[in-house]
């Protein structure tokens, strides 16, 4: 199953961790993981290379975290909620591939 953290300190989004595979499909055929996968990259991507905030990164074998350490937080609190809608939509048509939680990191 994946595990969406979504890290948010009183109601302000600062950043997420992916984690584990879904399990609904072989490698390379899963739709699950692209739709996860490619909603993560392009969120880190924008924060990083269009917003330019500063972040802590890590990836790894099924594993992708973002925590933005930027004083402009507020910037990429749209995308972050988008980000965060996309993955609640996921968990709801998907229950048994993907989960998401919601707190401090």
């Amino acid at each position: 199953m994946i595990t969406v953290r979504i890290f948010d300190k009183t109601g302000i989004l600062y950043g997420f961790e992916v984690t584990g595979h879904s399990g609904s499909a072989p490698s390379g055929e899963d739709i699950v993981c692209a739709a996860v996968s490619s909603a993560a990259y392009m969120t880190a991507n924008t924060v990083t290379d269009i917003l330019g905030l500063e972040t802590e990164a890590l990836t790894g074998e099924a594993l992708m975290r973002l925590k933005i350490t930027d004083s402009r937080l507020n910037e990429a609190q749209t995308l972050l909620k988008g980000f965060e809608m996309h993955i609640a939509a996921l968990c709801g048509e998907y229950p048994k591939n993907i989960q998401m939680i919601k707190g401090v990191d």
